[in-house]
């Protein structure tokens, strides 16, 4: 056996010894896409800003050693005025990483450096990743490297984070600052003669009367953050605003430059960032228009912006119709055609009571097997949405949207919550963290269970595809349309009732226009849509499960109505008569609803199960199941080329329809209307809450009284919505 002297097994362990690198910077300068490249973590990435609200990790070796990289919400500055703010400002100063990659903007190189001075007067060892490196050079714009590191006394690296490009060697520069700055103070960030005079003034009191106060904090900051009168500084250090020491300190300051010392030290920050710029920026000497600039001129005017961004989703509503509905017949067919006979031709060979073919078969299949038919329209709308993201474009969204957002009491800012419900109503519940008022976070979450989520998609692709099949992108658009509508004025009226007051002001800053590479856009387009297959294999599962049994209790009913669940639809029916769907089986199937919107579909294939004849038929051979399958896979993917083709065209063609997926459209088309199909879908986009949404609004706010509130107005809502469309629609003739 070798033997190791001390110095090698000091090394060692040196050298195994983990790494933790917080990653900070301004939004949208690129830092979760940065943390891809390098740990190859599937982080959400939006180009917007406040797109990261929580802390979040990726863990990789580099030579060994384990290194974890701390995603930090993004943002401007340390000041503790949002909930970013606090979040970035208390991990840097409690958990103390050893490295801070500060990612900034090359683009926008002296707005960014307001934080990174912020961040060195942590006195924790930085480099700065100078990302977007590309755009800059494309831009004309020359930064002198080697001198910006100088000034700063920190590696500096270039980096283009989307093409993987100066990653390496941003690791490397790191990781070794990692190794060599351990116990060696950083040269502070050098301020004018008057501050850094107060500085010194606070040090010296602090260490006389109140050494304690220095303990776990860093020295220099905690005296800046004095000088500026940070209450939550005060309050950490345990030091009042009328110690005398810092009195006397802040007394010759706010006589040479006034009383406001907060605005002095930003002064002085902004002040130092555009010295460094001078320094080490180089411009073109004569400046074209941006491309960002000329697309904007368009889009954000007063006049036409809400009409475009109202043209983008009828045409994501589009596309996802016409790309998946093929694809969503075909595995339809799948599941209720060749999947249930083998699954029960299987089951009959080995001798399964009936009962169990029957839970799998109508359970099993018809409840969870029609659910997940609808994942190609779930990722299409996923990919759109997440383009839509990718491109910049949902950041003038929420300006467009800014001076309608007023009127309801909220600013454009609370758009992007309402933008993200469009995916799931869960983490947009979530996302009203990124607003700083509380009344505006109350407020948004009561709104964003009216944004349509991708878990009412299914009945939506079932009605439209049974009623609507030559004009479903337009009624699809309607009932998204109709949910931001309804929430304006449910807006309005909170406005005037519960939250009363002047809406903020509105300041966000737009990115320039992206275009994503694929390969982003697949993995995030994958992480928003697989939480719909989980579900599909848990709790909807359960649920297909329960509702078979409440189809089959008492034991040997003969009659689905008078089940459980028949009796239970029965007993609703008659309040959801004046609405065009006062059936048993439409109101056993909203219950179901409850738990998740796409439960909806899967309640509804169970209970029509019976009215299907197809199970009836001999099971064919299965070599004939699988060429079944192939012929009309081949066909799906021929008419989604076809149909993708028409939208472009702007021409409306639908392939034909799947014998798979005729049988729940066949029984629906008997005891529906178009006028009461379309009812139905719009008590679907507005009836109550689901129950993960209830939980989630229950941690935001720690209590369930707005989720009470949202259900309550929710339910009046989607009843009197759907009785003015199928009463209207009579009266108007259209039954």
């Amino acid at each position: 056996m070798k033997k190791i002297d001390d110095s090698q097994a000091g090394a060692a362990v040196t050298e195994s010894r983990p790494v933790t690198i917080a990653v900070a910077g301004n939004p949208n300068a690129g830092k979760s896409t940065l943390i891809n490249a390098i740990a190859g973590a599937r982080l959400h990435v939006g180009n917007w800003p406040g797109v990261t609200v929580e802390r979040k990790e990726a863990s990789f070796n580099h030579r060994g050693r384990p290194v974890t990289l701390v995603d930090l919400p993004g943002t401007y500055s340390l000041s503790p005025y949002s909930h970013e703010e606090v979040i970035a400002r208390d991990y840097l100063i409690r958990e103390k990483p050893d490295v801070i990659i500060n990612v900034v903007d090359a683009t926008n190189l002296e707005r960014n450096l307001y934080l990174t001075l912020q961040l060195l007067e942590l006195e924790i060892p930085l480099v700065l990743a100078l990302n977007i490196y590309d755009e800059a050079m494309d831009k004309g714009l020359r930064i002198d490297v080697a001198s910006l590191s100088s000034l700063l006394g920190a590696p500096v690296v270039p980096t283009v984070a989307t093409k993987k490009k100066g990653t390496d060697d941003l690791v490397e520069a790191t990781v070794g600052l990692a190794e060599t700055s351990a116990g060696r103070p950083r040269e502070p960030v050098q301020y004018d003669g008057d501050i850094e005079e107060a500085i010194g003034r606070i040090l010296a009191g602090l260490e006389a009367d109140a050494p304690e106060a220095l303990e776990g904090l860093p020295r220099r900051w905690l005296a800046i953050k004095l000088i500026e009168g940070d209450e939550l500084a005060l309050m950490e250090a345990g030091i009042g605003p009328s110690a005398p020491f810092l009195q006397s300190a802040t007394r010759r300051l706010k006589a040479s430059h006034g009383e406001d010392l907060e605005s002095l030290m930003a002064d002085a920050r902004y002040g130092k960032a555009a010295g460094l710029t001078r320094e080490t920026l180089q411009k073109p000497k004569q400046r074209k228009q941006e491309t960002t600039e000329k697309i904007d001129a368009v889009v954000l005017n007063r006049y036409v912006g809400i009409p475009i961004f109202l043209i983008a989703m009828w045409l994501v509503f589009k596309l996802t119709f016409d790309i998946s509905s093929p694809f969503t017949d075909w595995i339809d067919g799948v599941m209720t055609g060749p999947l249930k006979r083998q699954a029960a031709a299987a089951l009959e060979a080995f001798g399964a009571p009936g009962w169990t073919v029957s839970l799998l078969t109508e359970g099993v299949v018809a409840g969870v097997g029609f659910v997940l038919a609808f994942v190609p329209a779930i990722f299409a709308m996923m990919f759109f949405i997440t383009f839509l993201e990718g491109s910049g474009y949902m950041a003038r969204a929420a300006f467009v949207m800014d001076r309608a957002m007023h009127a309801i009491g909220l600013h454009g800012k609370s758009f992007i919550p309402m933008l993200l419900g469009f995916g799931c109503n869960v983490p947009a519940i979530y996302a009203t963290r990124t607003l700083e008022n509380p009344r505006d976070r109350i407020l948004t979450a009561l709104l964003i269970p009216m944004t349509s989520c991708g878990a009412r998609l299914p009945v939506y692709v079932v009605f439209t595809g049974a009623f609507f099949a030559d004009s479903a992108g337009t009624v699809l658009w309607s009932l998204y349309t109709l949910g931001i509508a309804l929430a304006v004025v449910m807006g309005l009226i909170f406005k005037k009732t519960l939250f009363r007051g002047e809406a903020p002001l509105f300041i966000m800053e737009l990115p320039p226009y992206r275009l994503p590479s694929l390969r982003s856009l697949l993995i995030h387009t994958w992480e928003k849509g697989k939480h719909f297959l989980i579900k599909a294999g848990t709790y909807i599962l359960a649920v297909s499960i329960f509702v078979w049994f409440l189809l089959n209790l008492p034991w040997g009913v003969t009659d689905k109505k008078d089940s459980y669940l028949g009796r239970t639809g029965q007993a609703i029916a008659p309040i959801l008569a004046p609405l065009g769907f006062g059936t048993w089986e439409a109101s056993a199937s909203l219950i179901g609803g409850v738990i998740a919107k796409e439960i909806v579909v899967g309640t509804m294939a169970e209970v029509y199960a019976a009215k299907d004849d197809g199970d009836t038929e001999k099971t064919p051979p299965l070599s004939e199941d699988l060429r079944e399958v192939g012929v009309s896979l081949i066909e799906a993917t021929r008419d989604a080329a076809v149909n993708v083709v028409s939208t472009f065209g702007i021409a409306s063609l639908s392939g034909e329809e799947d014998e798979g997926n005729a049988g729940l459209k066949q029984v629906i088309v008997k005891v529906f209307t178009p006028l009461s199909a379309y009812a139905f879908m719009v008590f679907v986009l507005l009836y109550m809450p689901c129950v993960v949404v209830a939980i989630a609004m229950r941690q935001e706010f720690g209590t369930w009284k707005w989720f009470g509130v949202a259900f309550a107005y929710q339910m009046v809502l989607a009843w009197g919505a759907a009785f003015v469309v199928y009463q209207g629609g009579r009266v108007m003739g259209l039954v």
